[in-house]
């Protein structure tokens, strides 16, 4: 995509801006490799990754049910910089220092746990997860890897068998000298050769100080003097084979230490290729989430790009993120701008006082369509553009002394570079056009320059005071005139871009404001013509009646906002007493139903006193009950409106499951009995209902169906009381979240009050990732770190509700 001045649009401050949100070296050199380009389906594509970023962010913010799907925070602040290893891994026989070694490593961790953590969250973010998947698997590399070199990037001792024994050795060697000499002070203590009793070390060897003149009196090498020179320092003859000694198990040493780190390399050198993909899969997730994290900072939002057939440039409430990040710090609100552009009206020109905003506006509108073709969200409500091959910009002043360029001159030579690249797909800024000459010349010359793009089917914006532009706006087919808003009280800018009339220049409205004299002023009107006179009242008062119809399309909306919001309350009145009505009514019916059953009851105790009664006496009971629902169900239709559909008839056999009417566990029917009568169990009683008391057949249970192929049963959660504890040590992140959200629901599910989880120490990694899972697990009330007696910070105790 081409950019004629870049500078102008400011895209290199807008880098710097997003790199503020950027944390690691390898998202640095990704942004670095940002730039607009005009691949709709690959700009489309990014952008949808952006989106799901900011939700993710979103997410993680909130708070949220821990397992599949959740979205935990990743971080790439603790990812080195590897960008000297990887070339090395590439030349056949070079060996990593150890260093560059532990870097890679820690990369791979931290790769492996980003890794997981995407993974997690698939089921919501499949397009996250997809660039996780470019990660390689560390987990056999740093099997390999881990524990051979200690994190100050020396060797660890267990590195191998060899390297461990010459240390031993050289431990043994030095405690061996270290006897020698302080035998040797011993000797000389009180004979005046020694200037000090200690042992030290020069040139790798040790050595003990001699006074100098008295070195006579001591068989040894002298290795050095102090800086005085009253001091000698003389490694003894008894310990010089020692010292040889140590000095080839050193070298030993060194050559171990080389051999282990050439290995290491080879085994890094092995996985090259999928270190490579891990560290730019690293680097494009970094600047992607750098977007999202910029995007919800600035409340920016997803572009969308026009389909060719019908092109739109479209902004609402649209902000320079530049201006907007200097009046965040100054405290200021910063004024959106709006607008509409398509196939019908490509050119909009911009009039209106100075400093009022016209070139901020033609600035934004060509950032946000840079942004938008380099995949970053753009700081407005809604925002569409077309996909542009260039943006053709003259902003300012080009004069150069050098190039003997005047302003005028500047200008027209860029412009004639424009007119030479501008082509349909283009979208053209001009500012101020026709300046720095004669105004009749400036603004005919404009004219026809504007003329010129629009017939080339650009996009153009155009910001000018020339009266004979604002004509041609006002009366020219697919051009449309657009004003900066300015206050005739305060006699200040409001900053506002205003569609559909051209704007006041009102310059000697701001000269007065700046300070000139009355008489002044009042003298630069009195020369002013007749004709220029009358277009500034017309343009005055024709902003002025603007003005009060946008206020009182402004009342209007308030209006009907307040009218839709006391419709609103009315309806919830209406309802609220509806359902007290409601309530009263199912009070009352249950009174009734009540008192019925209460009569009912009476009666049949009455008659309980033979067996031939009792048998009528539960007859009469089913009876009752009968009546009671049927009284029940018609007292409902009446009272609350509406019958149910008829039911199909139910199939009842014995052995099957039934729900019955007021009976809350099912019961299963032992046998059918005359007179519509089931005889049923239901849990340890025995009963004869009616066929009518039947709800619903409920389907076979779990145990006495056939499984299908492949499927299995297993009955509600177990929990064993005696053991309360899950130790996730040695498991992925992923893996051990897992865990123990399958066993919080077991533990919450068996009433159990606190639970301790053992994760180790380590990294902190598995801590990390638990913690949050707790933060957001619905059964936990509260977590801490075990005591000291339970396993410190090794463990996590967990209070459930």
């Amino acid at each position: 995509m081409q950019n004629f001045s870049p500078d102008l649009l400011e895209f290199e401050s807008l880098r710097r801006l997003i790199g503020r949100y950027v944390r690691g070296p390898l998202g640095k050199d990704e942004l670095e490799k940002l730039a607009p380009n005009s691949d709709r389906a690959a700009l489309e594509n990014a952008l949808a990754d952006v989106a799901e970023a900011i939700a993710y962010l979103d997410a993680s913010h909130q708070p949220q049910a821990a397992g599949r799907g959740a979205a935990i925070r990743v971080h790439f602040d603790a990812i080195p910089d590897v960008s000297l290893a990887l070339p090395l891994l590439r030349i056949e026989g070079a060996a990593l220092e150890a260093q560059q070694i532990l870097d890679l490593t820690r990369l791979l961790e931290q790769a492996g746990e980003i890794r997981s953590v995407l993974n997690v969250a698939a089921p919501k973010y499949a397009r996250l997860a997809s660039h996780s998947a470019a990660l390689a698997d560390p987990r056999a590399m740093l099997r390999e890897l881990r524990g051979k070199i200690l994190p100050d990037a020396s060797i660890a001792d267990d590195a191998s068998v060899a390297l461990n024994r010459l240390r031993r050795d050289i431990e043994r060697q030095q405690k061996q000298i270290q006897v020698s000499l302080e035998r040797f002070l011993r000797t000389h203590r009180d004979d005046g050769t020694l200037q000090e009793e200690f042992i030290t070390l020069r040139n790798d060897r040790f050595v003990v100080p001699v006074v100098a003149g008295q070195q006579r009196k001591v068989y040894g090498v002298i290795h050095g003097a102090s800086g005085s020179g009253h001091t000698l320092f003389v490694e003894p003859l008894e310990t010089i084979d020692l010292n040889n000694e140590l000095v080839r198990l050193r070298e030993e040493e060194l050559r171990e230490v080389h051999r282990i780190l050439r290995e290491l390399t080879e085994l890094l050198r092995a996985h090259a290729a999928e270190i490579q993909a891990t560290v730019e899969a690293l680097a494009r997730l970094e600047l992607l989430f750098a977007k999202a994290e910029f995007a919800r900072d600035f409340d920016c939002t997803i572009p969308r790009f026009s389909p060719e057939s019908a092109r739109r440039l479209i902004l609402r409430q649209a902000r320079h993120p530049l201006l907007e990040d200097v009046l965040r710090r100054q405290k200021k609100p910063i004024v959106p701008i709006s607008l509409e552009l398509d196939e019908a009206l490509r050119t909009l020109l911009i009039s209106g006082p100075n400093t009022g905003g016209k070139t901020v506006s033609m600035k934004t509108t060509g950032l946000l369509a840079l942004m938008a073709q380099a995949a970053l969200p753009v700081p407005a409500s809604d925002a569409e553009f077309p996909v542009f091959e260039q943006v053709l910009a003259d902003i300012g002043d080009q004069q150069s002394i050098q190039e003997s360029l005047s302003s005028f001159s500047a200008h027209i030579a860029h412009v004639r570079e424009m007119l030479l690249a501008v082509t349909p797909q283009s979208l053209v800024l001009l500012d101020e056009l026709g300046r720095a000459t004669d105004p009749e010349e400036g603004g005919a010359l404009g004219v026809s320059i504007l003329e010129s793009f629009r017939s080339n089917g650009a996009f153009t914006l155009a910001s000018t005071h020339l009266v004979a532009l604002k004509v041609y706006g006002a009366t020219t087919q697919g051009v449309v005139n657009a004003s900066m808003g300015f206050d005739e009280q305060t006699l200040d800018p409001t900053y506002l871009l205003r569609l559909g009339a051209p704007g006041k220049s009102a310059g000697l409205e701001i000269a007065s404001r700046l300070g000139l004299s009355p008489e002044l002023i009042e003298r630069a009107r009195q020369r002013m013509s007749g004709q220029e006179r009358d277009v500034a009242r017309f343009l005055a008062e024709l902003h002025q009646r603007l003005d009060r119809l946008a206020q009182t399309e402004a009342e209007l909306r308030r209006q009907t906002e307040a009218l839709a919001a006391r419709e609103q309350s009315v309806a919830k009145e209406s309802e609220r007493r509806e359902a007290v009505k409601f309530k009263e009514m199912e009070e009352r019916l249950q009174a009734a139903l009540a008192e019925f059953e209460a009569e009912s009851q009476a009666t049949i105790r009455k008659i309980q006193e033979s067996a031939e009664q009792r048998k009528a006496a539960e007859q009469a009971g089913l009876r009752v009950a009968k009546a009671k629902r049927e009284f029940e169900q018609k007292a409902r239709a009446s009272v609350f409106g509406g019958t149910s559909a008829d039911k199909p008839p139910l199939v009842i056999q014995e052995g099957v499951r039934v729900r019955l009417k007021g009976v809350r566990e099912p019961a299963r029917v032992r046998r059918k009995l005359p007179g519509d009568l089931l005889e049923v169990d239901a849990g340890l009683m025995k009963m004869q209902v009616s066929v009518e008391d039947v709800e619903e057949v409920l389907p076979a249970t779990p145990e006495s169906a056939r499984l299908p192929k492949n499927v299995s049963f297993e009955s509600g959660p177990k929990w064993d009381v005696s053991y309360r504890e899950i130790n996730v040590i040695g498991q992925r992140a992923e893996e051990a979240c897992q865990n123990v959200d399958k066993f919080l629901d077991t533990a919450s599910m068996a009433s159990v009050d606190r639970v301790r989880i053992v994760h180790g120490h380590g990294m902190g990694i598995l801590r990390r990732a638990i913690a949050e899972l707790l933060a957001t697990n619905p059964h936990v009330e509260k977590f801490y770190p075990a005591p000291p007696s339970e396993g410190g910070t090794g463990a996590t105790v967990v209070e459930l509700k």
